[in-house]
């Protein structure tokens, strides 16, 4: 097969993984042959054990994924076909809101595929679309930059950065229509995406599109094991809300240490009918796009048991970026 027939090959891939009526098994059979071709112009296997591939990568606040993680991050089957469908959609109603403009599209943590450049550039114009790549391992960037030459896709790319993106302040950073960070896991845990908002998000228009657009983590308690068939939960409330968060922070220059503690009252809650606290994260991808409970690896539950008797009043969770990234909570008696 020629070049030109392997990149329309490639379109159509992805156009099908678009469709709402393309079957999770086909789904996945796609993303592994698009996964296998990736590998194949990189040279990239996704399990080298270089350590320049294992090792993640320390960031102002936080780790970013090493070469290995991030490459697999594609096989995140329903995670890539929500990111595709959000930022393919969220480009065409930024095309139909500023007509005979070019959408600029800023993308933190490309990874050494930049999957949601080399996915979804074939699908517009570089007269439509422009991106700019920003990544911290160089290593990771030159991959992504050898695959995009590859593909024939580099008049799409306005800039490379080597930068990290929880400090980098954005040349032109007015120019944007859209934002893209997919740098997180559940419970928001070591990975970047909220320092990186705090920091990026403010530098953009206020009419700047952020995918994902927002990331909660809530709690809940269950009778049963997340893992039983008749397993109920019963939401309590909202211990992170990543938007929210932005939106009440003052000091608009500089990324918090933290967010403001959440303390959860137990005592109302008649907590002894309940045998385990259950932490869900669920990312607000874009507009009617969730990604939900068990969908990916960003939305695994965290389940913890309650002892009894259960003596304490309430419970303070506190989600910190310094010295670590990390959801923690304390029991108050």
């Amino acid at each position: 097969m020629n070049k030109n027939a392997t990149a329309i090959d490639l379109k159509e891939k992805v156009l099908m993984l678009l469709e709402s009526t393309t079957q999770q098994t086909e789904v996945e059979s796609l993303i592994n042959e698009i996964h296998s071709y990736f590998q194949e112009l990189t040279q990239l296997t996704g399990f080298d054990n270089d350590i320049e591939h294992l090792a993640a990568v320390t960031t102002a606040k936080g780790k970013a994924l090493g070469l290995n993680h991030a490459a697999q991050c594609l096989l995140d089957y329903k995670r890539t076909v929500k990111f595709l469908k959000a930022i393919v959609t969220a480009i065409k109603d930024k095309l139909q809101s500023h007509p005979n403009e070019i959408i600029h599209v800023f993308y933190a943590g490309c990874g050494p595929y930049a999957p949601f450049v080399t996915l979804i550039a074939p699908l517009f114009s570089p007269e439509e679309v422009q991106f700019s790549l920003l990544e911290i391992n160089d290593k990771s960037l030159e991959y992504a930059k050898n695959l995009i030459q590859k593909l024939e896709l580099t008049n799409y790319i306005t800039n490379y950065y080597t930068a990290d993106a929880v400090t980098f302040k954005i040349p032109e950073a007015e120019k944007y229509h859209i934002l893209f960070s997919e740098t997180l896991d559940a419970l928001l845990y070591r990975e970047c995406y909220v320092p990186i908002v705090f920091n990026l998000l403010p530098q953009l228009s206020e009419e700047v599109t952020l995918i994902p657009e927002n990331v909660l983590v809530k709690m809940s308690l269950s009778a049963n094991s997340t893992t039983n068939s008749e397993h109920t939960s019963k939401e309590i409330d909202t211990i992170v809300d990543v938007r929210k968060a932005i939106l009440s922070n003052t000091a608009k220059n500089s990324v918090p240490s933290q967010l403001s503690d959440k303390e959860v009252v137990i005592k109302p809650l008649n907590i002894e009918q309940y045998n385990y606290l259950v932490l869900d994260t669920l990312v607000h991808v874009y507009e009617d796009i969730w990604l939900t409970k068990n969908e990916s690896s960003l939305t695994i539950p965290l389940e913890m048991g309650i002892e009894h008797p259960f003596l304490f009043s309430s419970i303070i969770f506190t989600y910190q970026m310094e010295p670590s990234i990390e959801l923690k909570y304390k029991l108050v008696e």
